[in-house]
Order: structure tokens, then C-alpha cells, then sequence
């Protein structure tokens, strides 16, 4: 049973490192951004600057992240073509 267990953490860890792997963390972080879009509304309307300015942080935290995905799909890319 724990030769199963440390196998499948293998595989989701190489998934994670995968290509489809690196799509779908860009997916899942970009649908948090849909929370951060109604919460900075929220914080609009209210007029409340400290739930605007946390909206704000985490808009950014949400844009490095992608940013650092996105980096690392072009790695992949860059590597794939060497590899050829």
C-alpha cells in the first residue's frame, strides 16, 4: 500500500511540473481572480479603503503568480525545442 501511495505522489508531482499541469494551476489562479473582481466591487461600493486596498494586493499576488506560470510554460517550450 505505501509503494501505491509514493507512486501516485510521484505522478502528481511530475503533473504538476507538466504542461497541462502549468495550464491548469493558470486556470485555478485566474479563477481566483473572480472573487478578488467582487470583492473590489464590494469595497467600491461601500467605499471601504482597507477591503479595496486588500482587493488591490491581491489582484497583484494574483498577476505574479500568472506571470510566474507563464514563465515557466515558456521554459517548457524553450526546452522541448533544444531537446529536438
Amino acid at each position: 500500500m505505501t509503494e501505491n501511495k509514493a507512486s501516485a505522489l510521484k505522478k502528481a508531482k511530475g503533473f504538476k511540473k507538466s504542461r497541462p499541469g502549468t495550464y491548469l494551476s493558470i486556470g485555478t489562479t485566474l479563477f481566483g481572480a473572480v472573487s478578488v473582481i467582487k470583492q473590489a466591487k464590494k469595497a467600491r461600493g461601500e467605499q471601504d479603503t482597507l477591503q479595496l486596498v486588500d482587493a488591490i494586493v491581491s489582484a497583484a499576488a494574483i498577476a505574479t503568480g500568472v506571470a510566474l506560470l507563464v514563465r515557466e510554460l515558456r521554459r517548457m517550450n524553450s526546452d522541448d525545442v533544444l531537446a529536438d
